[in-house]
């Protein structure tokens, strides 16, 4: 299973940050990246600066053909389709897309596979959990339930729920 997490927390050309989430699940169609399932949305305080607007966040299944290194290539592309470029780390954006793990695969990168601070982000467990319930860290073996019962109390806040 290939899994990507999707955040946003500024207005782009598809609208609101929902919205653009949603613009660039179909974005990735046209790319050779098939959205098999994706969660409901989420909403999270931004991080490091918790003044910034929130984020909507999801995570979704996927199906492609593509390397993991042509695959990020490809979300990078999405990205900056909708406004996001990369001049300051944790800045707002308009669209955040990042490769959560690829069939299981481990390696140092890039890209960095499972990626290395997802076990630190309910942001992206808890819509992972919605995605695959049963899902498996690689490295730790801990399942998304494991993993969600050691964060400590976070402020995410289910949006909607899954559509499919």
């Amino acid at each position: 299973m290939i899994l990507i997490a999707l955040g946003a927390n500024l207005s782009s050309s598809a609208g609101t940050p929902a919205d653009t989430l949603v613009s660039a699940l179909r974005a990735l169609d046209t790319r050779n990246i098939t959205v098999e399932r994706q969660s409901g949305f989420y909403r999270s305080a931004a991080w490091p600066n918790p003044t910034d607007p929130p984020f909507v966040n999801a995570v979704a299944a996927i199906k492609t053909g593509l390397s993991p290194e042509r695959l990020l290539a490809r979300l990078h592309d999405v990205e900056a389709e909708f406004g996001r470029s990369r001049s300051e780390r944790n800045a707002p954006r308009p669209l955040d897309l990042d490769l959560i793990d690829y069939d299981g695969l481990i390696q140092q990168g890039p890209p960095e596979l499972p990626h290395p601070r997802m076990l630190e982000r309910a942001f992206v467990l808890l819509p992972l959990r919605d995605v695959a319930p049963d899902w498996r860290h690689p490295v730790s073996g801990l399942t998304v339930g494991e993993l969600i019962s050691r964060l400590s109390k976070s402020d995410i806040q289910p949006l909607s729920p899954p559509d499919n």
